[in-house]
């Protein structure tokens, strides 16, 4: 069996040698198809990677609590409750939540802010000390604010890097002033860097400041109001036990029983990551399949060519059945051309998906991550197609009748 397929892929090269620029069409249409899943996978991969990335940079085991409607659950107007969360929430669910280390209050607006002649828009959030831990964001130069500055409502803010470098350039901002509005506030800190969030935007666009600062000076609200509340789990495994004394605390706090909607959600970093992942997969899916389409017009291309080349060649395959080749030794050349045919647009597709990884992910930037098992999968499945598409013609020429091939011009 070995020998036969060794003589089929021997008389299958010298086939394809003989006719190159007819083989070169045919292996273009595989050329392409692998070339487009391998570059597509590779895409998704480092798209997956990266949002996760972005995902954990959002801190430690946190978990999102924001307002919702509350008119399915009719308790709009009562006491406490309301599509809205206040800071006494967060210290209750400190104080009863076992499973909870901290939370943070946070307010988010946006406003522009003036260095001297320099000036740049950028994201504002007030919080409290709290939101450095839940976040796990470190304070790259300078520090954070004090207790005092949270208690007396000081005008003091911490720069995300982007707008450090975009109002101060090379400069240490600490100690300096930057204005907004009729406010001037003091830098006490600059953050490190966490790059782009999950869902998009400049994590580091962004000017921190004590919660009660915010609100008198940037951002009125009622008293004790907060946007959202930032809550860090003891560890990853308490995460959902966590979740779970929440919604108790909270609906306790709302008045809001267990039949109905509560006025609030509740997200963490799992479930974030969950939804990504869903995201990025079914667009994997949908463009492997897209390019899946090049490989199946290739293999038509492959079942074309072997037929013609069954017709070409109809008096060499009654030469050989006369002289003693069995159909199914027919059958097997015939195949394995059309194998190698496919493998080697599949191999040649390969190699093109692998530099056109390098090209886009330098050039363009783009995250991309090669997956050697799709790799694999991409070339074995050149072969699949090449098996597939050439089993007719195959069949066809091991069909022939010796005579009636003979004596065919």
């Amino acid at each position: 069996m070995l020998g036969a397929f060794l003589t089929g892929a021997r008389l299958a090269i010298r086939s394809i040698v003989r006719s190159t620029l007819r083989a070169s069409l045919t292996i273009l249409g595989i050329l392409i198809g692998v070339a487009a899943v391998v570059t597509v996978t590779a895409l998704g991969a480092g798209a997956r990677d990266q949002v996760s990335d972005q995902i954990q940079n959002m801190g430690s085991n946190v978990i999102m609590i924001a307002p919702q409607s509350a008119a399915a659950s009719g308790a709009r107007g009562a006491l406490g409750a309301g599509a809205r969360l206040t800071e006494d929430d967060g210290k209750a669910i400190v104080r009863e939540a076992v499973s909870v280390s901290a939370v943070a209050p946070a307010l988010r607006s946006r406003a522009q802010f003036v260095a001297g002649e320099r000036n740049w828009s950028a994201q504002v959030i007030g919080s409290n000390r709290s939101f450095f831990s839940v976040r796990s964001w470190a304070v790259k130069t300078g520090a954070q604010w004090d207790e005092h500055d949270e208690a007396t409502k000081a005008k003091v803010c911490v720069l995300g890097s982007t707008v450090a470098t975009k109002l101060f350039g090379d400069q240490d901002p600490v100690g300096r002033s930057v204005r907004t509005g009729r406010y001037t506030f003091r830098v006490v800190g600059v953050l490190e860097s966490k790059g782009e969030a999950p869902f998009g935007g400049d994590q580091d666009n962004m000017v921190l400041m004590p919660i009660g600062t915010m609100r008198g000076r940037i951002m009125r609200t009622a008293p004790g109001f907060a946007g959202v509340l930032l809550v860090s789990a003891t560890s990853a495994e308490t995460t959902q036990r966590a979740v779970k004394q929440i919604d108790s605390i909270l609906r306790q706090r709302h008045r809001i029983g267990d039949d109905r909607e509560p006025d609030f959600w509740i997200r963490t970093q799992q479930e974030f990551q969950a939804m990504q992942g869903a995201i990025y997969s079914l667009l994997t899916v949908l463009l492997v399949c897209i390019a899946a389409v090049s490989l199946v017009v290739g293999g038509i291309g492959v079942m074309n060519i072997m037929l013609v080349s069954v017709t070409e060649r109809t008096r060499e395959i009654g030469i050989r059945m006369a002289i003693g080749a069995r159909a199914n030794d027919i059958m097997l050349q015939f195949l394995v051309e059309a194998v190698v045919l496919a493998l080697i647009g599949g191999i040649a597709g390969a190699l093109t998906g692998i530099g056109a990884i390098a090209v886009l992910g330098g050039t363009l930037g783009w995250p991309m991550k090669l997956d050697p098992v799709a790799l694999a999968i991409a070339v074995a499945t050149s072969a699949a197609t090449g098996i597939a598409f050439g089993f007719f013609p195959a069949r066809r020429a091991a069909a022939l009748d010796p005579i009636v091939a003979l004596r065919h011009e």
